[in-house]
């Protein structure tokens, strides 16, 4: 299980998100949110099946 402010990707995916929330009632029970390149915040839900930790990909920033 996530943690709130912790950094995940997608498995396959490079682009690291922070958890900002839970749906425990969905099946994309994770939120997280990230910034593009042109500065808008993005908002995405998840299973928690399909992510990873990446806190060493923000380590490297």
């Amino acid at each position: 299980m996530y943690k709130k402010g912790q950094h995940v990707k997608q498995e396959f995916g490079t682009q690291v998100m922070k958890v900002v929330g839970f749906e425990p009632e969905l099946i994309e029970e994770v939120i997280t949110e990230w910034e593009d390149e042109a500065g808008t915040i993005i908002k995405g839900k998840f299973m928690e099946s399909q992510l990873m930790p990446a806190e060493d990909e923000v380590e490297k920033k």
